[in-house]
């Protein structure tokens, strides 16, 4: 860690931090901090949640926007403001832009999915869809700002906003003061500048950390000095940033202990468990934070760890498939491949195997043609339920025992 020898060299203070959670604390959900037994003894730490899922637009970053909203002039107001975003930035500016009579415009990426832009477009604000990728946008955004006399909102590089969302530590560490671990998730580094600028300005300074998703490790490269491939399709969308601040990497820099990379098998499986364990909805960034402490263990046992669901818009199909995959990895979902004679009563009899261990069948599908077994072979796939690993492994044996041949299939 470097240690904050300087901080009138930052642009925000806890002062900051207080004089926006009192401007903003009457239109934002003051979300619940509570603790996890559960998590608790599967991670051997004391874990504590910050519920930023319940926020009317479902993120934390309607706490920055509207920080920024409120620091505008009466003209600037008036005139409007502009963001490129495609996601919770713009959710969160259009909602509250429309609630104090502000005009917002946002522009996406125009092959933004049709239900982000009309949620947005939902709250009030002009969608402008321009450009492929995300940094057309946001060029395309500038030019409008200055074509037309807007005021630009940048997602995370913005003292303003660091204020705002600073405040999410000021109330979880009022409601759970035992914490003395933060982990928060990192993409352009907004939230967790305005955390840790609370946190390391206690009465006893907490350890924080950030969670980044692995296939986009910007600010981990720009502190550690490494030059790690930065791109992919990841579960963590809202924290997928190519570049981080110019503000923001100097609060990291300054204040942040360690940044961790969280792999998509570990994004997976903390998301299945937040929806299994807490009965809550989270996206994909909402669920970096326990992936950190899952894939790092070590890093916090016998610790108080503060974790920050920092949203749950997440796309029920996609949600849908993280759940099914982490139960085929778990053994509970599995596909078999089962090489049998082509002869009356094959299938019966496999059936039988799988009745007699108690799985249930969900699926058959044969294969005769598109196969490299002879002519009289016979390939079926069955999709099974069972209770676990364990009994996953005693139905295998018992087909192998019977003279089936069986092959898993694997999931990605």
């Amino acid at each position: 860690m470097v240690s904050l020898d300087n901080p009138e060299t930052l642009p925000v203070s806890l002062d900051d931090v207080k004089q926006a959670h009192k401007r903003i604390k009457n239109a934002i959900v003051r979300t619940p901090t509570l603790y996890s037994r559960t998590l608790s003894d599967l991670t051997g730490a004391g874990i504590w949640l910050k519920f930023e899922n319940l926020q009317f637009t479902a993120s934390y970053k309607e706490r920055g926007a509207l920080n920024k909203l409120l620091s505008l002039d009466q003209k600037s107001r008036e005139r409007g403001v502009i963001a490129a975003s495609a996601g919770n930035h713009a959710q969160g500016l259009a909602y509250h832009g429309n609630r104090l009579d502000i005009p917002v415009t946002i522009v996406m990426p125009e092959h933004t999915p049709t239900v982000k832009v009309e949620q947005t477009r939902g709250h009030g604000a002009k969608i402008v869809l321009y450009g492929e990728q995300f940094d057309e946008s946001l060029a395309h955004a500038l030019k409008l700002a200055e074509q037309d006399d807007l005021t630009f909102v940048h997602p995370f590089n913005d003292p303003a906003i660091i204020a705002g969302q600073g405040t999410v530590a000021l109330e979880m560490l009022e409601d759970a003061p035992a914490i003395d671990t933060l982990v928060v998730p990192v993409g352009g580094g907004g939230l967790i500048s305005g955390c840790a600028t609370v946190a390391k300005n206690m009465d006893r300074p907490l350890d924080v950390l950030g969670a980044e998703a692995e296939l986009y490790p910007s600010m981990y490269n720009y502190i550690k000095g490494k030059n790690l491939p930065c791109g992919g399709d990841t579960l963590a969308e809202g924290i997928a940033v190519q570049v981080p601040g110019t503000i923001t990497r100097r609060f990291v820099k300054m204040l942040v202990d360690d940044l961790l990379l969280v792999n998509e098998t570990d994004l997976e499986h903390a998301l299945s468990l937040i929806v299994q364990i807490e009965k809550t909805i989270v996206e994909g960034a909402g669920a970096a934070c326990l992936g950190a402490v899952l894939s790092h263990p070590e890093r916090f046992q016998g610790r108080q760890v503060g974790i920050i669901f920092s949203g749950g818009n997440i796309d029920t199909r996609l949600l849908a498939n993280v759940l099914l995959r982490d139960l085929a990895r778990s053994g509970r979902l599995a596909r078999l491949r089962v090489r049998m004679k082509d002869q009356a009563g094959q299938l019966y009899k496999v059936a039988k195997v799988f009745h007699d261990q108690q799985v249930n069948i969900m699926e058959v599908s044969h294969q005769r043609i598109f196969t490299t077994l002879p002519a009289k072979g016979l390939c079926a796939d069955i999709e099974c339920e069972t209770r676990d690993q364990a009994h996953l492994d005693r139905l295998i044996a018992a087909l192998r025992d019977v003279g089936y041949g069986v092959t898993v299939v694997e999931p990605a």
